[in-house]
């Protein structure tokens, strides 16, 4: 048992890796989590100050032992990251995905990324970077046919069957609504700082069903926004409300025709406000809604990945 842990030791540190943030976990031989660290040195800090001197330096907060072995996702794996670990091209089973997690030379103990997806359809080229762990770890059927949604600054629309990713597509909406509020003639309509959007406001709803009756084409409903405020008196914050579900309702048709014809229910994997926006607004488009949390998903999909990479045996009957 290593010092400073008074119960299981640590058998792998996980580490969730983004743009802006990453997240470290210390996890034991069964998968539980024994600690964790959470901070602002995702890979734009990483690039300028060093992915092992930031990686070291978290280990060494949690009193992690020196050989500890560590597995990542996110975009530490990505061509700006610390290592490129090589796109899977689908269709892909999750399990082999994970289990092709490159392995970051030089270093004093076993570091190794997982990677990320590519859809090399000449039509609909596309990549995935980190959702492919959350997938793996969002507890899906190993038969069947799974439709998957995960809201974000580029949601994702995945399409899994018996347990292999078949196929998906990118939807940029978190972006779109930064650059539309931020960058377009509705700044005057939405304000500098507009309240969060609550799943529950009428203007979110109304608007989430026109853009879905209307088929998710929502530029012809944009400038709807700025004259509702010059002619209707439309507060900054429901301004907002209604770009949101105008946005979010737009991505849902749109994923449907694509990747949903004739889908009843949907895995919607994603935390927070925007996993209640998301759940109201599929609701709205009368999708069964199986909800399953990002952050237990990918830190679940990175103690799968640990298996698979033997970082943690198998324990029971599991293959």
């Amino acid at each position: 048992m290593s010092p400073g842990f008074a119960g299981s030791a640590p058998a792998v540190a996980a580490v969730d890796w983004g743009t802006t943030r990453m997240r470290v976990w210390l996890i034991d031989r069964d998968g539980k989590v024994l600690a964790e660290r959470r901070g602002d040195d995702g890979l734009i800090t990483a690039q300028q100050k060093g992915f092992s001197v930031i990686l070291e330096a978290h280990l060494a907060a949690l009193a992690a032992p020196e050989t500890l072995p560590v597995i990542i996702c996110g975009m530490a794996g990505s061509r700006q990251g610390w290592l490129e670990a090589p796109y899977v091209t689908v269709p892909a089973p999750l399990r082999a995905i994970l289990a092709g997690a490159a392995p970051v030379p030089g270093q004093r103990r076993d570091i190794r990324i997982i990677p990320g997806l590519a859809q090399r359809l000449a039509d609909a080229p596309d990549v995935i970077r980190g959702e492919e762990t959350q997938l793996a770890g969002a507890g899906l059927p190993a038969a069947g046919c799974q439709l998957v949604c995960m809201p974000g600054t580029h949601s994702k629309w995945v399409q899994v069957e018996d347990g292999a990713v078949t196929g998906f597509g990118t939807w940029p909406t978190g972006e779109l609504f930064s650059v539309l509020a931020a960058h377009s003639i509705l700044r005057h309509s939405l304000g500098e700082h507009p309240k969060p959007v609550a799943a529950d406001n009428p203007f979110f709803r109304r608007w989430c069903e026109t853009a879905l009756a209307e088929g998710g084409d929502v530029t012809s409903r944009l400038f709807s926004i700025r004259a509702a405020g010059l002619l209707q008196d439309l507060k900054a914050d429901d301004a907002a409300a209604c770009l949101s579900g105008l946005l979010i309702g737009g991505e849902i048709a749109s994923a449907r025709r694509r990747h949903g014809e004739g889908a009843a229910s949907v895995v919607l994997i994603a935390s927070g406000a925007l996993a209640l926006l998301y759940q109201a607004a599929l609701g709205l488009a009368g999708l069964d809604v199986r909800a399953v949390d990002a952050d237990e998903a990918v830190r679940a999909g990175l103690v799968e990945a640990a298996r698979e990479n033997g970082m943690i045996a198998r324990t029971g009957a599991a293959p």
